[in-house]
């Protein structure tokens, strides 16, 4: 099939909302294909060539933010808090694996979900399910639930907003590695891990201090961190109206992200999201799980990468704590198989996931750093890398995953239990999280 930014709707379209006046769908798209793009095909080609540095096992790469973003939570102390989380998170990684480390952030544009459902039934009312803010909205009312295409407009404003404030925070200096106080958050002073994290901040800013001792001048590397945007490429209507052609480069580039990825719900290779996704110049990833066959696997491959360009396609493997060990290397061998390289990242989300005592779902702290460290040990087994993680976090005092340094309970769940969605990380978590990564440093295959 010859491929175009509409080719896809030929082929089934999984996870898509139920638009009830196409006409007001139209007028969205087409004031979308007019807006201004969100990133630069330069960024996303930057991008690319750090991921094929990380697939060599140059780089490491953190891929982290909210499971999904909510147009309320578009305010600078939210976006500021998620940026200084992830900093933190990879200037520990630095230290301890010993290699730069690429920031992808869930963000600017994380607003749509898929659902295992499409429509939910309370008190005996039958409602369509919430698909983020972008879609719909989470209240049970019949008005809220209807699918509106002006959330798509309001989606990308608030993404551009919210691009825009991240950009200039890093252009202003706020990851200056000079300065690496300016990303505290409140709790790192009082935090069980502050002072392992202290500490390696101090070794950082010493060596820092070191290099340009021995340069003679202020290393300028230094003053801004490269910083990459990334979401599920799940409403295609939207994303096609997106993907744009640019001046003196061939093909067709998706500019409202970095790193567009497929879903595990959406991976049909006969689907419509692989053949959106096979044509854009965008680097890619996909969710693998338990239940994909060597052959789907071995698919994918070849469709989403026939030249096997490095750097263009991540796998990040969802599997759960306990199957990491029969399932892993299956996909490993059938990626060698077939003749691809690809990056490998780790989700340790949402094969984790479980529904407390209180019906609230969560996911235990031992169970993600436990698939974690299986996948590092898998990998290595298996003459291949683990190349990053994939995680869903954020900057925020909630109480939503069990366990960690503060041993959350069930019983705190309800104390800050503020996703709409699906349970995150919360800083001290991510933060524990990281400093067990960094200690893989000296365990590379």
């Amino acid at each position: 099939m010859t491929w175009t930014p509409s080719s896809w709707h030929s082929l089934p379209a999984v996870q898509q909302p139920n638009y009830p006046d196409a006409g007001a769908l139209e007028a969205a798209l087409g004031e979308l294909r007019r807006l201004p793009p969100l990133v630069t095909s330069w960024e996303v080609d930057a991008l690319k060539l750090r991921l094929a540095e990380a697939q060599a096992g140059k780089r490491f790469v953190l891929q982290g933010g909210d499971c999904a973003e909510s147009f309320a939570d578009c305010e600078s102390g939210l976006i500021a808090n998620r940026l200084k989380v992830l900093l933190q998170m990879s200037l520990v990684m630095v230290h301890g694996l010993k290699m730069p480390v690429v920031r992808v952030g869930r963000i600017a544009g994380q607003y749509a979900k898929p659902r295992s459902a499409d429509v939910e039934t309370k008190d005996g009312l039958t409602l369509p399910c919430y698909r983020g803010d972008t879609v719909n909205r989470p209240e049970f009312t019949s008005d809220a639930r209807i699918p509106n295409p002006a959330l798509l407009l309001e989606g990308h404003k608030r993404s551009a907003m919210t691009i825009n404030f991240v950009r200039g925070l890093i252009d202003g200096g706020f990851a200056d590695l000079h300065h690496p106080e300016y990303w505290d958050l409140d709790w790192v002073h009082h935090a069980p891990l502050a002072e392992q994290y202290s500490k390696r901040v101090e070794a950082i800013t010493e060596s820092v201090k070191f290099m340009e001792t021995l340069a003679g001048q202020p290393i300028h590397d230094f003053n801004r961190v490269e910083f990459y945007t990334s979401h599920e490429a799940l409403l295609l209507a939207a994303e096609a109206a997106q993907t744009r052609q640019v001046p003196r480069k061939p093909g067709w580039y998706n500019l409202s992200t970095h790193l567009p990825w497929i879903g595990l719900r959406t991976a049909a290779v006969d689907g419509a999201h692989v053949e959106y996704m096979r044509g854009i110049r965008n680097p890619i990833a996909v969710k693998l799980g338990v239940s994909m066959s060597a052959e789907w696997v071995q698919e994918l491959c070849r469709l989403l990468n026939p030249d096997k360009e490095p750097g263009r396609l991540t796998f990040i493997h969802r599997l759960g704590a306990g199957k990491v060990e029969s399932g892993l290397p299956k996909m490993i061998d059938a990626v060698r198989a077939a003749g691809h390289e690809v990056l490998w990242l780790c989700d340790p989300m949402h094969g984790n996931t479980q529904t407390a005592g209180n019906g609230l779902k969560t996911r235990r702290f031992d169970d993600i750093l436990s698939e974690v460290e299986a996948s590092f040990a898998v990998h290595a087994a298996c003459g291949s890398r683990l190349g990053g993680v994939h995680l869903e976090l954020t900057g925020e005092d909630v109480t939503e995953c069990l366990g960690g340094a503060r041993d959350l309970t069930e019983t705190d769940l309800e104390r800050a239990y503020r996703s709409a969605v699906d349970p995150r990380l919360n800083y001290e978590q991510a933060l524990e999280l990281s400093l067990k990564i960094a200690a893989h440093g000296g365990h590379k295959p």
